[in-house]
């Protein structure tokens, strides 16, 4: 997902403007000037949408935002969330005064402006979590901005509990950044599924989008999937079973936009195994890695779609604590183009924490992949997913974490490597903590969760590389709902709370010309 960086834009238009051109540093002809290195700056503007979090009467939502702290940011800056049904202040304050033209209250006009203009959650300091909860089934999308020192690696997680009916148990989603297009393997349209995708647009325009839907033997027929129009500051929850007349259990959702931008999440509620919300997988690659399996895992059902028409070949591994393994009788999986296909590994954890690798058999062919997750047995089952995520890279955090209800899972699918975790103070009191761990090649590490001293309310958990291979990770949370181990997971991907600018010189040669 794409972070926007409108002022570094703006910086690199002013100065050419100013020169001409901005032309990258580079060695003259004897080489007595060596090109220099593209520098890495802090982001200065980051957008996050957030897709209404629950239908159910029985919903407690808590809302966490957190900024890791940055070096070399601007002094000062905010980062707040809004409804996305709310009117901007000054669009309230127009049908304001229209109201008082018209003969009615002034008074009226004020306090809808009043309420247009309050954050449902606002930032105060980078390193602290900030929360806020919602209650019931009336919490709107929420549309998010951070600027300054707050928009490097800001990270916005809602975390909702249902007692009770169609998706019961701890659903959790990371506020994703708005784009235009995104992959979701491994949602349904089964009779005992209930699933929506969550299109949330947070510009002034409206976006026009499309959602195309795949089975195991195709494209399915769908029928208002086409043209989807989301007004500007809104979002629109979209029924999975109103595009379709198919049953299948294994479907892969396709969003692309048209026009503008959207964020886009899809919620998936079963009868019987509760809920949680799908994340976009990464986009399609040739080899993936879906991180941080849970080691009590009672079903493990993995889904992989291939875009194009090619079909792809992959190899399947878990990445164990002890090293590569291959499951038995799955070794490989062949994947039709254009179809969804599914393989239930079953209790392949075996009391092991573990991550899923999949590599070509042969060439390489674009797939998307993600895994449903089941723990408990009977009544108690819950169920999770993980899509196939990008790497932890320079930086990822995980907020809404609790002394005792989290988990960490970090995998190093090619090369051993050492990180740097950082547990930050607590939302209400607590300080920070780091520890450094090693991860050898191959394996995933359950790695022992660091605690902030002193901690009150819930904390952020910032993973760093700080040298070796690529590592993937991710963060379960686990509470326990009416006799059922509920819980949720969510990868940890790079933040992208930085940008490389290139070094540039001044070329005022061109004025003379």
């Amino acid at each position: 997902m794409n972070r926007t960086t409108l002022s570094l834009i703006a910086g690199v238009g002013a100065l050419a403007a100013v020169t001409g051109f901005a032309a990258l540093t580079s060695p003259d002809a004897s080489g007595a000037s060596p090109a220099k290195a593209a520098a890495e700056l802090p982001v200065e503007r980051t957008s996050l949408v957030c897709p209404a979090p629950s239908s159910s009467d029985l919903a407690e939502t808590t809302y966490t935002s957190f900024t890791p702290v940055t070096k070399g940011t601007a002094s000062d800056g905010k980062a707040e969330l809004l409804s996305a049904g709310e009117e901007s202040g000054a669009a309230a304050g127009d049908k304001g005064a229209k109201d008082e033209k018209a003969g009615k209250d002034e008074k009226a006009g004020k306090d809808e402006k009043a309420a247009a203009d309050k954050p449902v959650l606002t930032a105060k300091e980078p390193g602290k979590p900030v929360t806020e909860d919602a209650s019931g089934a009336d919490s709107p999308a929420l549309v998010g901005t951070a600027d300054g020192k707050f928009a490097p690696g800001w990270t916005v997680q809602q975390t909702t509990q249902v007692a009770a009916g169609t998706g019961r148990g701890l659903q959790g989603v990371n506020c994703t950044a708005p784009d235009t297009e995104f992959w979701f393997p491994g949602a349904s349209t089964a009779p005992d599924r209930t699933d929506y995708v969550h299109l949330t647009n947070p510009d002034d325009s409206a976006a026009v989008v499309d959602i195309e839907l795949y089975g195991k033997d195709g494209a399915l027929e769908t029928t208002v999937g086409e043209g989807i129009t989301v007004q500007p500051h809104s979002g629109e929850p979209i029924l999975l079973s109103t595009l379709t007349s198919e049953k299948q259990d294994n479907v892969t959702v396709h969003v692309s936009v048209r026009s503008g931008r959207v964020g886009a999440s899809v919620q998936a509620l079963d009868d019987k195994l509760g809920g949680d919300w799908l994340a976009a997988s990464v986009d399609p690659t040739g080899s993936l890695v879906l991180p941080g399996i849970p080691k009590d895992a009672t079903a493990v059902r993995l889904v992989v779609f291939a875009p194009g028409e090619a079909d792809a070949d992959l190899k399947v591994r878990l990445a164990s604590p002890s090293g590569s393994i291959t499951p038995a009788g799955n070794e490989t999986l062949h994947v039709k183009g254009g179809m969804t296909s599914a393989v239930d590994l079953g209790d392949v954890m075996r009391g092991e924490p573990g991550s899923l690798v999949l590599t070509p058999s042969d060439h390489s062919v674009p797939v998307v992949a993600a895994v449903r997750v089941v723990r408990g047995k009977g009544a108690a089952q819950e169920t999770a997913f993980i899509p196939a995520g990008r790497a932890v890279g320079k930086r990822a955090t995980a907020v809404d974490n609790t002394a005792k209800g989290t988990k960490l899972s970090v995998t190093a699918p090619s090369a051993t490597a050492k990180i740097k975790v950082t547990a930050s103070a607590g939302s209400e009191g607590g300080s920070a903590v780091s520890k450094t761990y090693t991860v050898k090649s191959g394996t995933t590490q359950e790695v022992e969760v660091p605690v902030p001293s002193g901690l009150k309310g819930t904390y952020a958990l910032t993973v760093e590389t700080v040298s070796g291979g690529p590592v993937y990770a991710s963060r379960t949370l686990t509470s326990s709902l009416d006799g059922v181990s509920a819980f949720t997971v969510q990868a940890l991907s790079d933040d992208r709370g930085m940008v490389a600018v290139p070094e540039a010189d001044e070329d005022l040669s061109v004025l003379q010309k």
